[in-house]
């Protein structure tokens, strides 16, 4: 086991380093969005979320940047406010960085993985942050290779569904192995049939949404959210330039009409819903789907998919290790998606992982699957 943690370790600092490979210090400092941090905030909080749980917790052994703690600590220091903090320049995160590995492999060696949980912890938080940095470079129009690479197509339009029969399942992740808090603990939920999308909305489906009237029909819209679109001016996904063409890792690009549609909010997608006589479907129904025997859903991964439900525990929900990674954030409208994004690393975006986010929010690479009553 402790050959493969520390290759997995080894490949997700390779991504992380790899993501900032080439940029000038002046990007990596800059703020491209108020909605994300800085890049160089990223790579600190990478080496000072391992520094305090492999270093510290794990090893025993005191943190090799015990002043940094509250710079980097995410839950103290809100993205708005990272750019004013005195942050450490590009070179010396990445010794930070280089630094606090080499702290934590001799923890390992020295003891090695235990039980596992701290290192996949540690692992999956830097493989997170990876995607997050992916929003950052597309929110600045910086290159990015790897998006322009993840050339993923539908069988369809997105319009097509599978039928799903009723009946209780066991929701969420087992008690064997790791799984963030939130995922737990595995519960029966009781679903009557139902219908759902067999693959995500595509470009041309959302396409026709938006030159059939998608964000000038009212009746469509929630009242927060016509609002919102209202206020924003919204009338295209994020990416979208508004003359067919949409930007992708780098450069203007003809828009792809067979790719699943990305950058649209909950608001959007729940309005497209409405618009085609259906609704999103409840995370339950997403992870049965997901999970049933005869394999219903098609491109589960290709992008992060909305769900009708807001984010909260499940009964008898523990936090664990750390409150702050999920309980802080229940029942403040967040509305959760699953299944993850071409972004997404598969060690994170199990069929049971919740990601979640505000309702406006379409930075994250979120699309949508329909769903229906049977």
């Amino acid at each position: 086991m402790t050959v493969e943690v520390v290759d997995a370790l080894q490949r997700a600092r390779e991504r992380t380093l790899g993501l900032v490979d080439g940029l000038p210090d002046a990007e990596l400092e800059r703020v491209h969005s108020s909605l994300m941090s800085p890049l160089v905030w990223d790579l600190g909080h990478i080496a000072a979320f391992e520094d305090l749980w492999l270093v510290h917790r794990f090893g025993g052994e005191p943190m090799v940047r015990r002043d940094l703690a509250d710079v980097y600590d995410a839950f103290e220091t809100p993205r708005p406010l990272r750019g004013e903090l005195p942050l450490l320049r590009p070179p010396a995160a990445r010794q930070y960085l280089y630094d606090v590995r080499g702290r934590a492999l001799e923890a390992t060696e020295r003891h090695g993985p235990r039980d596992g949980v701290l290192h996949e912890l540690s692992l999956r938080h830097e493989l997170q942050h990876n995607e997050t940095m992916l929003q950052t470079l597309g929110l600045a129009r910086l290159e990015c290779p790897a998006e322009r690479e993840a050339r993923v197509h539908a069988r369809g339009t997105g319009l097509e569904l599978v039928d799903v029969p009723g009946g209780t399942f066991a929701m969420g992740a087992g008690p064997e192995g790791f799984a963030y808090d939130n995922e737990r603990p595995r519960h029966p939920v009781r679903l009557a049939p139902f219908r759902i999308g067999r693959t995500p909305v595509t470009n041309a489906t959302w396409l026709s949404f938006a030159e059939g009237g998608g964000y000038e029909r009212r009746e469509w819209w929630s009242d927060e959210a016509w609002h919102w679109k209202e206020q924003y001016d919204i009338t295209h996904p994020l990416q979208w330039s508004g003359d067919g063409r949409e930007w992708r890792g780098g450069g203007w690009e003809p828009l792809d009409p067979d790719r699943p549609v990305v950058h649209v909010s909950w608001f959007e997608a729940d309005a497209f819903a409405r618009a085609h006589g259906v609704r999103l479907p409840t995370e339950a129904e997403w992870e049965r789907a997901a999970t049933w025997d005869r394999g219903t859903l098609e491109l589960v991964g290709s992008v992060w998919e909305w769900t009708a439900s807001e984010f909260g525990g499940y009964p008898g929900f523990a936090a664990h290790p750390y409150r702050e990674y999920s309980e802080v954030f229940f029942g403040d409208g967040y509305r959760v998606l699953r299944g993850g994004s071409w972004a997404s690393a598969r060690r994170v975006a199990t069929p049971t992982f919740r990601n979640w986010d505000h309702p406006q929010r379409r930075q994250i690479f979120a699309g949508v699957r329909i769903a229906r009553d049977a």
